[in-house]
């Protein structure tokens, strides 16, 4: 029986592309007003693109997004010749922006129903506050990548979150849109998993196949119910470590 659902955040609650953007957007408006040796030269889009390219050289940091971006800031300030005391409320600026999300319209409905029968927990590898956000209500717990010490497909934030439910991996199936991140994740946990596919895009044949599949939360709970019509694999064989290091 399934007693915990999994879920990520980004892109299968919400779409993140626009929250960054405006995220961004509102961190450059206030650096241009305060700091404009930062900004000069710059647009949103390109000072994006450096801190990209500051965090992908920086590896082994990718699990911890808030370490990694406060560092970017420090950075930017040190190169401007700022003192760089201003990361911290810069990046208050930025998280209070990027946690201002717009739930896809069937999420608070569908996490609503489910919450009333299942466990729900969210997993992801980024920084969105689910309490800042308002759906805390609905879960139980939430572990982020930067709790585990490793982001999505190492099973370890999988693991720490069945640890704290006192609960094996056959208990659980998780959501998520990313195939690499959620599913072989999931797989990976030995936990079954549903791809949150709303593209419509065909699943990589490289990584094993989503126990279901969904185009939207409205098809979870009848796929959770075994209603006919609805086609779910088998669940994964048991997890067996391996060093991802």
């Amino acid at each position: 029986m399934i007693r915990v659902i999994g879920f990520d955040l980004d892109d299968t609650l919400w779409a993140i592309e626009p929250v960054i953007r405006r995220a961004n957007r509102v961190l450059f408006d206030w650096l241009q007003a305060r700091y404009p040796r930062i900004t000069h030269g710059h647009t949103p889009e390109s000072l994006h693109a450096v801190c990209l390219d500051y965090m992908r050289a920086r590896p082994q940091l990718r699990h911890d997004l808030t370490t990694l971006r406060k560092a970017f800031l420090r950075h930017l300030g040190r190169e401007a010749a700022y003192a760089e005391d201003f990361a911290e409320e810069a990046f208050a600026v930025f998280y209070a922006a990027r946690n201002t999300v717009e739930p896809f319209p069937e999420v608070e409905a569908v996490l609503a129903g489910l919450a009333r029968r299942h466990t729900l927990v969210a997993l992801s590898n980024g920084n969105a506050c689910i309490e800042r956000i308002g759906l805390a209500r609905h879960f139980r717990l939430a572990v982020n990548s930067a709790e585990a010490g490793a982001g999505k497909p190492d099973p370890r934030m999988f693991h720490l979150a069945l640890e704290r439910l006192g609960e094996p991996p056959e208990a659980m199936v998780h959501v998520g849109d990313h195939p690499e991140h959620d599913v072989l994740g999931a797989h990976n946990a030995g936990v079954r998993a549903i791809w949150a596919n709303r593209m419509g895009e065909p699943f990589p044949g490289h990584i094993p196949a989503p126990w279901g599949i969904i185009s939207n939360l409205t098809q979870l709970p009848p796929l959770l119910a075994g209603e006919a019509g609805w086609e779910r694999n088998a669940r994964p064989a048991p997890y067996r470590h391996q060093d991802t290091t």
